[in-house]
């Protein structure tokens, strides 16, 4: 009896398995925190804290409620964002609910008029990451743009909120605990 060779429909079976099971085509997923290209939340990714994005509040609301808040402007797709987002985790669990904490990306505020002093684009100066700190009273109290210093930005909360810091200030440093994921701790 001759030997039977599997039929067309048969082959074309075992192509799609062998295609799928190979992942022939297939790109595979890059996350990098040193280069600008977007990954997704920053926050989520990053920083181990997706609760950041979106924002619980506004600049508006806070103003309203006579709220000490913290505005992080930031983007998904730059880097030093990326580095930057542990801080961000960090300060969200040092203040908790005794402030605003606003992160918020930059796209919607460019190239548009500003509102007037509720409106977060008022503050930006166009460089990421950017912390700009309010007062109860809608007053900054600090502003510094680039990679800030935890501590730093603290000092700028502890003027906000009247909460004085411990004593002999906090020292802290930011570890990564793997290629994607970095925390801050204090010294």
């Amino acid at each position: 009896m001759p030997l039977r060779l599997p039929g067309r429909p048969f082959l074309g079976v075992l192509l799609a398995l062998w295609i799928g099971l190979t992942g022939l085509g297939v790109q595979p997923a890059y996350a990098a925190l040193t280069n600008n290209t977007y990954d997704g939340n920053i926050y989520a990714l990053y920083a181990g804290n997706g609760s950041l994005v979106p924002p619980r509040g506004t600049l508006a609301q806070a103003m309203a409620d006579h709220r000490p808040a913290a505005v992080i402007y930031y983007l998904d797709d730059d880097a030093a964002s990326k580095q930057f987002s542990p801080v961000v985790s960090e300060l969200q669990r040092l203040w908790g609910n005794r402030i605003e904490l606003i992160p918020l990306v930059i796209d919607p505020l460019q190239n548009r008029a500003t509102e007037g002093p509720t409106d977060p684009a008022t503050y930006w100066s166009g460089v990421i990451p950017q912390v700009v700190v309010f007062d109860p009273d809608g007053k900054v109290v600090f502003n510094a743009s680039g990679s800030v210093d935890v501590d730093r930005i603290n000092d700028g909360l502890s003027m906000a909120t009247g909460i004085p810091l411990p004593e002999g200030g906090t020292t802290s440093t930011t570890v990564s605990f793997n290629e994607l994921n970095a925390e801050v701790v204090s010294r």
